[in-house]
Parts: structure tokens; C-alpha cells; sequence
């Protein structure tokens, strides 16, 4: 069935939200948890969607084992509005654009009108999954609607021509149009590949098709908060509360108790 098509509105900047506006009948699917409000009239139900198998098909792309459905039961209009975990942008896609299908790195699914589906997406390359920072393990969001995905830091687009070539750090990639070739390259240079910090492997992008690009990883986030807080441990700093909550961030991140 074709998916509702929906009306929406992004606020903020940094931590952006995106709220939905919904005839009576319509719904939109969204990542349990993500929900900030709903007004009055709409329902919730939470579930696997489509039984245990496809619960473990979402839990394998980052994503929780239920999904949540929100639909409109009210007349007039009704809202209902979703948040990024954490700062970063929304980024609307269309996939009535990109031929019904649009692949994006796991766990970045925000939210989509009923009727898209979130599936599972395999890297066509062994290098590619070995290398590329996310697995094998993509999503593909299928269908003819509008689907949320977020992303960290400055979010930016580019469209490649054919046969235009795009390197990338891996973990800066959010998502692609499934024209886009997806490989892995290594870093060219004993130095490069020792002291850059970039890693060893870069991934390289080939079109035609648009790409999606965010500048702020939240593994790289994650990293700092973890290497700072570590840093200040071992000075001997006192701290007050920014420093106690990235103590506490790292603590989580390196599972210690």
C-alpha cells in the first residue's frame, strides 16, 4: 500500500525536532523512544510490526526491537513530534525521489509516514564491510513517502555525477541514493595511515546519485567526551558538573562500573 503522505515542520537547530501533522487516518512510524508530544487524538501502539523476525532485522541495523506507530483518530488535524538522541539535524527524505529506496547508515532512523519499511541492507563488498566502520549492516528504508533520518554536527549534500568519485571518512557517511557505489580504500602513505588520525581506510563513493554527509559523527563525540574525561582523571582535576557527566558518559562507554 502506498505510504500517507504527510506534512511536517523542523524546529531548532542544533537539536533539532520535527513535528508531523496528520489528517484523521493517517499515521507515521517512529524509533521507540524518539516521541517529545502528541496531542490529543492520536493513538500510540507499540510493537514489532510485522512479527519477532522483523524486530531482529531492526535490532541487527542499530534500531530497537519495536517500532512505534502513531496514527491520527481525531478530526481536524493532529500533531505529533520527534527528537534526535542527540545534536545534530533532521534530514527529510523523500524517497518518491530516489526511486523508492534509500540506503543510510544504521541506527540514523528518526521516523516515516505509515508505510515505509526500515529493512536491512547488506554492503555489496567484502571490503566494504569489513572496512567501513558500520559492518556490513546498512538500512534501507523502502517505499513512496517521506522518512526522518538524523545525523550529527553540519549536515551537507552532494549530488555525483556519473562516475564522480567522492572520499569520505567512514563514519561521516548518513546515507545515499542506492545508484551511489559504495567502497573502501586504504589511506595512501606510511605516515599518513600512522600519524593523520583519520584511520586506515577511507570510503569512496561513486556516482551518480546524492549523498549525505555530517560532520560530527557521534562515535567521534563519544570518543572525545570518553578521552577528556579519562584525561582529567589522571590530572588529578577537579570537576564540576559538565566534568562529572562526561565521567559518567565514559564510565558507560568503556563499561566500567
Amino acid at each position: 500500500m502506498p505510504a500517507d503522505v504527510i506534512d511536517y515542520q523542523i524546529f531548532g537547530d542544533d537539536m533539532q525536532i520535527v513535528e508531523v501533522e496528520l489528517d484523521p487516518g493517517e499515521g507515521v512510524r517512529a524509533e521507540a523512544g524518539t516521541m517529545m508530544f502528541m496531542e490529543d487524538g492520536i493513538s500510540m501502539q507499540t510493537g514489532t510490526d510485522g512479527g519477532m523476525f522483523k524486530g531482529f532485522k531492526r535490532m541487527v541495523t542499530g534500531e530497537s526491537f519495536f517500532i512505534t506507530n502513531f496514527t491520527y483518530q481525531g478530526s481536524g488535524k493532529g500533531h505529533v513530534a520527534f527528537g534526535a538522541p542527540y545534536p545534530g539535524k533532521v534530514i527529510p527524505i523523500d524517497l518518491g525521489g530516489f526511486k523508492g529506496e534509500f540506503i543510510c547508515q544504521k541506527d540514523s532512523f528518526l521516523c516515516a509516514a505509515q508505510g515505509i519499511e526500515i529493512e536491512v541492507a547488506f554492503t555489496k563488498k567484502i571490503g566494504a564491510g569489513l572496512f567501513g566502520g558500520e559492518g556490513f549492516i546498512l538500512q534501507r528504508l523502502t517505499g513512496d513517502g517521506l522518512a526522518f533520518a538524523h545525523a550529527g554536527g553540519t549536515v551537507i549534500q552532494r549530488d555525483l555525477e556519473a562516475g564522480a568519485k567522492l572520499r569520505v571518512d567512514t563514519g561521516c557517511i548518513v546515507g545515499m541514493a542506492n545508484t551511489v557505489d559504495y567502497d573502501i580504500e586504504m589511506v595512501g602513505g606510511f605516515k599518513n595511515a600512522l600519524f593523520g588520525g583519520e584511520g586506515l581506510f577511507v570510503a569512496t563513493l561513486t556516482g551518480p546519485g546524492t549523498v549525505f554527509l555530517q560532520s560530527l559523527p557521534f562515535s567521534r563525540l563519544a570518543d572525545r567526551i570518553h578521552a577528556t574525561a579519562r584525561h582529567g582523571r589522571n590530572k588529578g582535576e577537579s570537576k564540576g558538573v559538565a566534568g562529572i557527566g562526561g565521567d559518567i558518559l565514559g564510565n558507560i562507554l568503556s563499561g566500567d562500573r
